[in-house]
């Protein structure tokens, strides 16, 4: 085992992937290639499922946060295995809607939804809204009111936490993009509008504090914060909030240095938090709903790359180049995001190097990582970098006007591509001559 369950090593001395050879694999589909294990992501559907219902009640539903990993297929998973979605923009929206997602089992996220987004969610019966802010109160309601239908909804809300996780990934402190906070006054304010206004159902609150999160402290602080909010509008409003949304955020282990998390039990001694606080307060425990993305997808997946060269600067470093990098892996460049990398058909030999892995842009920050222990690597050699399932495909981009690598889904021995590799012709079909 290499990490993670899934990823080992067969008699050929080859890194295998869902018992995969992912040399062949690399054979069969070519590089970079995106490879995820289907029953990964069907196993860690069903644990949140279970733990959910089993510590929450029969009610709780987990929603899978769409934008770790977006294609027609991941939806289809996510229906099958009971869970609801999180989609963040219109495209997301359309995906599902492709994919025959149930809407009724879809919340809209994101901080500045566009009124199209607004209409073409109300058009495919998105069951609920995700409301950031008073402009968006306003836009939904006004739209509702049009229709004479009246929209359920979850307001957003920020507890003021500090997660201790990068800057760019931590969104529950008062001062965010997303939400309304709690300490300024504005969240109870939003409350009584949403409660006053017309053609809106306000059903509960949302919070979210941030991603790659290994300790339940964060989560804790928060439902404390929001259940004592939802106290707090019981009494001053006269109001029974009847969900509460504790996001998502739960980490992943990338590397050896990291912790694996037991998500079941994160969830059963989330749910004895909230209980607590519920009694504490005096109110009724509310229907819980988690999102998770990255902890559903992220070690499910894994890149596969070929060595194109290996250069030495003597008193510097090691940099071994591939044929993909930040188009199809921004994490890096953007977050510093560490990761485990081997050459996949020398898996079973030692790794005596520390190296740069660079991609093959035309950028001096085009990297993978650096310091990465690796094995010997020659020009031709097949390269795979581990845990690339969450924000790597969604986050890939046609820097350099490369095209994207495919999505290829492995189950119980067999593979098959989810979603094609983009050819020179897709990258110019929406060009005007």
């Amino acid at each position: 085992m290499i990490l993670h369950d899934h990823f080992n090593v067969n008699e050929k001395g080859h890194l295998t992937i869902g018992g995969m050879d992912a040399v062949e694999l690399a054979k069969e589909f070519g590089t970079p290639t995106y490879i995820i294990d289907e029953n990964v992501i069907r196993a860690n559907c069903r644990a949140y499922r279970n733990a959910a219902i089993k510590y929450f009640g029969a009610d709780a539903l987990p929603l899978y946060a769409s934008k770790a990993l977006c294609f027609t297929g991941i939806y289809k998973i996510a229906a099958e295995e009971g869970m609801g979605i999180d989609c963040v923009s219109g495209g997301e929206l359309y995906t599902a809607k492709r994919a025959g997602f149930p809407a009724e089992r879809i919340y809209f996220h994101g901080n500045n939804k566009t009124d199209r987004d607004i209409c073409d969610a109300m058009d495919i019966g998105v069951g609920t809204f995700v409301v950031d802010n008073f402009d968006e109160l306003c836009a939904v309601s006004a739209e509702a009111q049009r229709r004479g239908i009246t929209q359920r909804i979850l307001l957003r809300i920020t507890p003021g936490i500090d997660p201790h996780t990068h800057k760019a990934i931590s969104t529950g402190s008062v001062d965010s993009k997303f939400g309304t906070a709690i300490e300024t006054g504005q969240a109870m304010e939003i409350v009584k509008k949403a409660i006053a206004a017309e053609g809106i159902d306000l059903a509960g609150l949302h919070c979210h504090v941030g991603s790659q999160i290994f300790d339940i402290e964060p989560f804790s602080d928060a439902a404390d914060i929001m259940v004592r909010f939802i106290a707090d509008i019981k009494r001053e409003c006269v109001y029974e909030i009847r969900e509460l949304n504790l996001g998502g955020g739960l980490g992943v282990r990338y590397t050896e240095y990291d912790r694996e998390i037991d998500y079941a039990a994160s969830i059963r001694d989330i749910a004895a938090v909230v209980t607590g606080f519920c009694k504490k307060n005096g109110i009724r425990m509310p229907r819980v709903i988690l999102e998770p993305g990255r902890s559903l997808v992220a070690a499910a997946g894994a890149t596969l790359y070929t060595v194109g060269s290996v250069k030495t600067i003597p008193d510097f470093r090691t940099y071994v180049s591939i044929d993909g990098g930040m188009p199809d892996n921004p994490r890096y460049a953007l977050y510093q995001s560490q990761y485990t990398a081997l050459i996949a058909n020398k898996a079973s030999e030692p790794k005596s190097k520390r190296v740069t892995v660079a991609g093959r842009c035309c950028e001096s920050g085009d990297l993978i990582g650096e310091n990465m222990e690796l094995q010997a690597a020659e020009r031709g050699d097949i390269l795979a970098v581990l845990v690339t399932g969450a924000y790597n495909y969604s986050m890939a981009s046609n820097y350099n006007r490369i095209p994207r690598p495919p999505v290829i889904l492995v189950k119980d021995g067999e593979a098959r591509v989810a979603v094609r590799r983009e050819t020179y012709e897709d990258l110019t079909r929406n060009d005007v001559l």
